[in-house]
């Protein structure tokens, strides 16, 4: 196994070498594993135990066919990931807007504590107050920009993907994975804004986080404008999602500038 993966030609792409050699990984820890449990003695090893070893060694080697066969193909399967990742974080600061509720009451017991020792900021527990629940009217401003600019950056991911499909050749192999590596920072950083619009907010930080994933947006675009996946005029859709990710990063610093000041 790992010598099919050193016997793969570098010129065949960095995103394909990158997947198979995870799935050659995945096989060989399988195997590894399943190698312990079999040595085991009968008193250290269970006939349950052995099953799963034999049925992580099989799943494994069920992923092989599902390989990509060139650079081009390996290009898609991690975009697609990429909108998957980006379209759950979205989902789910959609959901805890909507219900006002940015723990989803798994703090319910907190709150029924918080309610028995009034308007402390905390008791000797160390129960935080409903201002590290809860958004303020401030927080609920700011996140509805913040929102809008994971809905881009779910947008980029979903038209650079559509370009690659439509455009990208497969000998193609350097552009691709230059696609490929910038995109694979977007879902990272839209996950670190998510993280910071949930109380207590500090606003600072989400315009930071902001400013880095419109960075990490605009490089991704401009990568692939200048690429061949995008051929005049069909590259009319990348400036109009920069004015989008500029519109939604301006919001943030008009809401955020007071945190500037102080």
């Amino acid at each position: 196994m790992i010598a099919v993966y050193y016997s793969l030609p570098k010129n065949q792409g960095i995103t394909l070498r990158k997947l198979v050699r995870s799935t050659t990984l995945d096989i060989v820890d399988d195997m590894a594993q399943l190698m312990d449990a079999l040595f085991m003695t009968p008193t250290q090893s269970s006939e349950n135990n052995d099953l799963i070893s034999y049925n992580s060694v099989w799943t494994a080697c069920q992923q092989v066919p599902q390989i990509p066969r060139d650079n081009k193909a390996a290009a898609l399967s991690m975009l697609t990931k990429n909108v998957d990742f980006v379209k759950d974080a979205h989902e789910e600061m959609e959901q805890a807007v909507e219900e006002c509720d940015p723990y989803c009451g798994l703090l319910n017991d907190t709150e029924d504590n918080s309610d028995n020792h009034g308007d402390e900021e905390d008791d000797g527990l160390g129960y935080p107050n409903n201002r590290d629940l809860y958004w303020s009217e401030e927080d609920q401003e700011l996140i509805i920009p913040c929102l809008a600019l994971v809905r881009a950056s779910k947008a980029c991911l979903k038209k650079i993907r559509i370009s690659v499909a439509e455009n990208g050749k497969k000998d193609q192999v350097a552009q691709l994975d230059d696609i490929v590596d910038i995109s694979d920072e977007i879902s990272p950083s839209v996950d670190d804004l998510a993280l910071s619009i949930y109380p207590p907010m500090c606003h600072l930080t989400v315009r930071i986080n902001s400013a880095k994933l419109v960075s990490v947006l605009k490089k991704a675009l401009e990568i692939t404008k200048a690429s061949h996946v995008t051929p005049q005029p069909e590259d009319s859709w990348i400036p109009l999602l920069i004015n989008a990710v500029d519109h939604c990063m301006n919001r943030i610093k008009e809401l955020t500038q007071n945190e500037l000041e102080l």
